[in-house]
């Protein structure tokens, strides 16, 4: 399908002489991310999680290149793929992301294109698990939950210079975790609306929370009184989409994620690895996240949506199949 017509403390990704004529290699795109797809509608952006997968070699990229050359100069092709016009930046969940580095990726690609910038676990995480890459904070509550000097300065003011207009979402993901931990339904949603009515106005920002138990009243009252998005996602700790969608309605900003299909992280990454094809297909998502989109283009709501390797095997392919329903309805799933 022809692409829009219009063309985003840590060490850098960078090496000193990238950028817009700078002496890296480009990869370039195989015959099979050039065919002929109509453009998305105006106002939806779709794309994955990340973009540095050495096995979307012929999907995505023309050959297999390493993770780290991706990560370095893979969004440039990437963003030229018919369907590819989003993206998300998953490395700011686990560390800063700076200045300089925001702003490599937004000369990489076209101007409609939109970034999707999670937070710092550090800013979502309540207490820390037990798993040994947080040293001797596992397990330890955490100081920083819902800063608001942490997220200003290490999360909303980093991309937003450096992505500009390209910044579609900024995202407030908080990890699945025991309830009574945050507050409860009431306690988290009182400290939630604490942060968020403490930052500018005018962010296209959104909130996913990872527990069902989370996903009431109390949470739905803040997000709508204060006029940020549900980020509607396919996880197997939250309600099908379509539950969610029904329960937030229309929203001026309409995130949706397709994150996961199996019950277990790691169990998916084995079975999916390298990334290279459709395993298991989720028809039932796929179908859901087809009406959200038509459902939100009639309300006039801006679309972004971010499909992960891990739900079915391959986000490209995922994206795909995702193009073919949504543009000829005749086409089975």
């Amino acid at each position: 399908m022809a692409k829009r017509t219009s063309i985003e403390g840590q060490l850098s990704l960078f090496p000193e002489d990238w950028g817009p004529g700078g002496g890296a290699d480009l990869p370039l795109q195989p015959a099979a991310a050039v065919s002929n797809w109509p453009a998305w509608p105006g106002g939806i952006w779709v794309g994955t999680s990340s973009w540095s997968f050495p096995g979307w070699a012929g999907i995505v990229y023309d050959r297999k290149y390493s993770d780290s050359k991706l990560a370095q100069t893979g969004l440039r092709a990437y963003s030229r793929h018919p369907l590819l016009c989003a993206v998300g930046i998953d490395r700011s969940f686990y560390a800063p992301v700076g200045l300089a580095d925001y702003r490599k990726y937004a000369e990489q690609v076209p101007d409609d294109f939109r970034f999707l910038v999670k937070a710092p676990e550090r800013l979502t995480t309540a207490r820390f698990s037990r798993h040994a890459r947080y040293g001797a904070l596992a397990g330890e509550p955490n100081p920083e939950f819902l800063s608001l000097d942490l997220a200003l300065q290490e999360w909303i003011e980093p991309a937003r210079q450096g992505l500009g207009r390209k910044l579609g979402c900024l995202l407030l993901q908080f990890p699945p975790t025991s309830a009574h931990v945050v507050g409860g339904p009431s306690g988290f949603a009182v400290a939630l609306h604490r942060l968020l009515e403490q930052l500018p106005e005018g962010l296209p920002l959104a909130v996913e929370i990872r527990n069902r138990e989370l996903f009431g009243q109390a949470y739905l009252q803040v997000l709508e009184r204060l006029g940020v998005s549900h980020s509607l996602v396919v996880h197997p700790s939250m309600p099908p989409i379509a539950q969610q969608f029904a329960a937030v309605g229309a929203q001026p900003l309409t995130v949706i994620r397709w994150m996961l299909g199996l019950s277990d992280y790691e169990q998916a990454v084995r079975r999916y690895q390298p990334f290279d094809r459709l395993v298991d297909e989720d028809l039932s998502s796929r179908s859901a996240i087809i009406e959200i989109w038509r459902r939100a283009l009639e309300q006039k709501s801006q679309i972004v949506t971010v499909v992960n390797n891990k739900a079915e095997g391959c986000s490209p392919k995922s994206i795909e199949r995702l193009a073919e329903q949504f543009w000829d309805p005749d086409v089975p799933f």
